[in-house]
């Protein structure tokens, strides 16, 4: 099974009741750190289990270079339908690669998606490569549903995803995709995988909050990510706390 380290929770970062997980800072920080997304469990945690840092995915870079945040993805996109769980993104016989080692990490992302059933002609990762063509996941609802392994959004990652587009998640696929850092989760506010066919071209605008196919001319409005986008572009939770100064940086 994967290795993983238990770190504890530092006073100011907390699991409110709310359903929501809730940075709070010091009274002389800035409330504009304040972060709060969507979990599915409203009782108080004490640990959080996160994998050790390992290399995430990125987007192209941004047209400006003044911009050091990510701004948009473009490239390739693969669509699936409703209901894709956690076997399917990476099924349980893989589980014992190891996301910190970087090999491991490259061979875990070579299996992303192979779980799917015959029904897929089209392989997300091909056969004998490490890395996807494919930049965006589309996707139906409720995805990533099935266990809570962090494997799922970290195999997306490691093949080279940058965003995964669906009309719904699973809310622990959500909370596991923006801890890690290795996807965007983001969300359409209709049925994009019976709008996209898989091999268009398409590309993600964050800030306008909008998904543009090339391939057949149309645009879609998709859900603003919020404030778990910074979370994502610093690497995940932890890279995010020590970012802000939340926890001290190694």
């Amino acid at each position: 099974m994967a290795s993983f380290s238990a770190a504890t929770v530092p006073q100011n970062l907390t699991f409110s009741s709310s359903n929501k997980l809730s940075f709070s800072l010091p009274p002389s920080s800035s409330s504009s750190h304040f972060l709060s997304f969507p979990t599915s469990q409203p009782t108080l945690t004490t640990r959080l289990i996160t994998s050790h840092q390992i290399p995430r995915a990125h987007a192209p870079p941004s047209a400006s270079a003044a911009e050091s945040s990510t701004s948009s993805f473009h490239g390739l996109c693969y669509v699936v339908g409703d209901n894709i769980d956690t076997d399917q993104i990476i099924p349980a016989e893989y589980l014992t690669l190891v996301p910190s080692n970087p090999d491991e990490y490259q061979k875990l992302g070579s299996y992303a998606l192979i779980g799917l059933p015959a029904s897929y002609p089209a392989r997300f990762v091909q056969p004998g490569e490490t890395k996807t063509k494919y930049s965006v996941l589309i996707a139906g609802a409720n995805f990533g549903c099935g266990s809570s392994r962090e494997h799922a959004p970290v195999a997306l990652g490691a093949s080279g995803a940058a965003a995964v587009v669906a009309e719904s998640y699973a809310r622990i696929f959500f909370r596991n995709s923006v801890a890690t850092g290795e996807v965007y989760p983001l969300e359409s506010e209709g049925r994009l995988c019976e709008e996209c066919s898989t091999g268009d071209v398409v590309t993600i605008e964050l800030a306008e909050s909008r998904l543009i196919n090339h391939t057949t001319g149309k645009e879609y409005s998709l859900k603003p990510i919020g404030d778990a986008g910074p979370v994502i572009e610093a690497g995940g939770i932890f890279a995010y706390a020590r970012k802000t100064g939340m926890i001290p940086t190694r």
